[in-house]
């Protein structure tokens, strides 16, 4: 029944007739238990599928909240398992030789005797291959669902001296949903502008994406090299609109880092004894342990434990001296009873002394002022939402903030204000180098548009000269949506031909040559006395009136409702509010990157690296059951680390 006999070389041959496998088959010499073992296992023979009744199982969703599920069925699926198999090694970020160990063995041995577990060798092949697989799903659906990307790109260099480069893509499909996806994490031969374009531009080929909208980098001199080569190249595949005037976005995070640096300078002294007291208390678990006890004591209510700063992070040496701040009594009483306390504890300037009273002032003064520029960079380091209609706003709040410290009476914030301003000018002072999207993403939001553009350019300019600044900035937003019409308008004219011949269909029976002549006659009649047909989109979007400013407006949900009455705006919408105004998409990468290049992983190669990278944030996107809304996203950012968050 399920094998075919046949001679080769004068001895009988067996071959089944399913999976075509030959066995030895001479009844004398070989017999047939071999056969029929054969025939019982084959896993092609459709005798051998399993006919009994399925499992009923309880199916928890992967990413929802607990108790979240589906009632289903279940059967053996060794594929299945597999596949779950190289998820878990992928997402859990296990190492390959898990598959080999003692405990995991025994495990699936009672867990699934049935699944035959594969090799660290075999395991790693279908991680890679999973890598090739979800990798061809998103160059589809990139092409389905985008019509230009914008991107964030940084460097790192990880523990085995090797210069990778990290590539985000952010864009707005065709259902509105904000998308963020990792492209390429790969090696690069140096930090140098030319060398990290050629990179960008390998990868853009890969993929084939022509298209870019942005591109966010940090305000290092290579990056101004990079973009200046991508426009080049981008230019001549036609990729860019108005010939890339507007590719190069600037990191807002990065430029208040550097602001704020600069101010904390000036509290110096006083940042560096609150820092030595931490260090001194936290050096051994003696020494905290009689420090909890002064906080007993002293009956301080506050759950947060001291926490060391990395000097060139200023948000970790906010959290360092607000923590610090709520633990004053705690310190003095421990300088009480420990008296080498007073002793060791170094300043900044070498003295040995504990932190004075004036240096706890300064600290509580310094971190009022700094709560702001950290609640800042927390909103504009998102990526589950759109951020680069809030430029404006932060850039803006950033300005009065640092005039209305330089004009109290604070002397000492006085000055740390007027440094800041300083290096505020150098980055945001000059018109010339802004770029202009920070105001077009504005007049494109429904609750503010052209009156809110105008009174923040009276608040920074003056009344007269921000009448000037108005206008240009107009005339940026004309000129970009008429390259989106050049563009665009041949599909919108199109689709809207078809609805109006559908529709005369349906709604006339019958219609004349002539009345068909009378009624374009009139459409020119009255673009000609400069009725509606003369407004262009842009201007008929901006003379309607605003929208409620209300927290459960979307503006999303607000343009998938309408865009079908901007048929040429709505895509220009879609690739201005995708904008990043930030890197942190792809410096949470690096953030993260130490788990997977460990000591114990450092053997990985740059390839293996870029393939579980990749996957890994491609499959948390799509096993993720629901989306986070803008409060639970900050609420996640403040209780950790920015960078391990956005990777989790």
């Amino acid at each position: 029944m399920h094998f075919k006999t046949f001679q080769e070389n004068g001895h009988a041959k067996a071959e089944c007739k399913y999976c075509k496998k030959v066995y030895n088959a001479d009844p004398r010499v070989n017999g047939t238990s071999t056969l029929h073992a054969h025939a019982e296992h084959c896993k092609k023979n459709p005798h051998n599928e399993e006919t009994r009744q399925k499992l009923l199982s309880f199916q928890q969703s992967i990413g929802g909240s607990s108790g979240e599920g589906s009632l289903g069925n279940w059967e053996y699926d060794e594929v299945a398992i597999r596949k779950a198999l190289t998820y878990f090694i992928i997402l859990d970020e296990q190492p390959f030789k898990l598959v080999e160990g003692v405990g995991f063995r025994y495990f699936m041995s009672i867990a699934c005797p049935r699944f035959h577990l594969p090799s660290r060798w075999t395991i790693q092949r279908d991680c890679y291959q999973l890598y090739i697989d979800e990798k061809e799903n998103l160059k589809n659906l990139l092409k389905a669902t985008c019509q230009m990307v914008s991107f964030t790109t940084d460097t790192w260099t990880s523990i085995q001296n090797i210069n990778y480069m990290c590539l985000t893509a952010h864009w707005i499909d065709n259902d509105w949903k904000l998308n963020k996806r990792i492209l390429n994490f790969c090696p690069i031969p140096s930090h140098k502008g030319d060398e990290l374009g050629r990179a960008v531009e390998r990868c853009l080929v890969e993929w084939g994406i022509e298209n870019v909208f942005t591109i966010t980098v940090d305000n290092a001199s290579s990056n101004d090299t990079m973009v200046g080569y991508l426009k080049k190249r981008l230019n001549n595949w036609n990729g860019t609109m108005l010939h890339g005037k507007h590719l190069h976005m600037r990191c807002i995070a990065h430029i208040v880092n550097l602001i704020v640096n600069d101010g904390i300078k000036e509290l110096g002294s006083s940042v560096a004894r609150v820092r030595s007291a931490v260090k001194y208390v936290r050096s051994s678990p003696s020494r905290l342990q009689k420090f909890k006890n002064c906080v007993e004591i002293e009956k301080i209510e506050w759950s947060k434990t001291l926490c060391l700063d990395v000097p060139t992070r200023w948000n970790s040496t906010y959290l360092m001296l607000n923590t610090a701040c709520k633990y004053e009594r705690a310190f003095e009483r421990y300088g009480d009873e420990d008296p080498f306390f007073r002793n060791q504890v170094l300043s900044g300037n070498g003295n040995n002394e504990m932190p004075l009273e004036d240096d706890w002032t300064n600290a509580r003064r310094l971190c009022t002022f700094l709560e702001k520029f950290y609640e800042l960079t927390l909103r504009v380091s998102g990526s589950l939402y759109v951020t680069s209609n809030s430029f404006l706003h932060e850039i803006s709040n950033v300005a009065c903030e640092l005039i209305d410290q330089q004009e109290s009476g604070d002397l000492e914030l006085s000055n740390i204000a007027r440094k800041m301003q300083e290096k505020f000018d150098k980055y945001w002072g000059s018109w010339e180098k802004t770029n202009m999207l920070i105001y077009i993403a504005v007049l494109l939001d429904p609750r503010y548009k052209e009156q809110y553009v105008q009174f923040v350019l009276e608040l920074r300019y003056g009344a007269s000269e921000s009448l000037e600044k108005m206008k240009i900035v107009k005339e940026a937003a004309s000129l970009l949506f008429n390259d989106y019409k050049l563009r665009y308008e041949s599909s919108s004219e199109q689709s809207s031909e078809m609805a109006q011949s559908s529709s005369n269909i349906s709604n006339v029976s019958s219609s004349s040559s002539q009345s068909l002549d009378v009624r374009s006659r009139f459409k020119r009649m009255r673009a000609g006395v400069g009725g509606e047909e003369t407004k262009t989109e842009l201007e008929k979007f901006l003379s309607e009136d605003v929208e409620d400013d209300l927290s459960t407006f979307n503006i999303l949900d607000y343009w998938k409702v309408n865009s079908s009455r901007f048929p040429i705006l709505h895509r220009m919408v879609r690739d201005v509010l995708a904008v990043p105004i930030s890197t942190v998409a792809s410096e949470s990468a690096f953030s993260s990157g130490g788990r997977i290049l460990d000591p114990f992983r450092s053997s990985l190669t740059p390839r293996m690296v870029q393939a579980l990278l990749c996957t890994e944030d491609w499959l948390r996107v799509t096993m993720s059951s629901s989306r986070m809304s803008v409060e639970e996203d900050l609420d996640a950012l403040e209780t950790h680390d920015i960078g391990k968050f956005f990777w989790s």
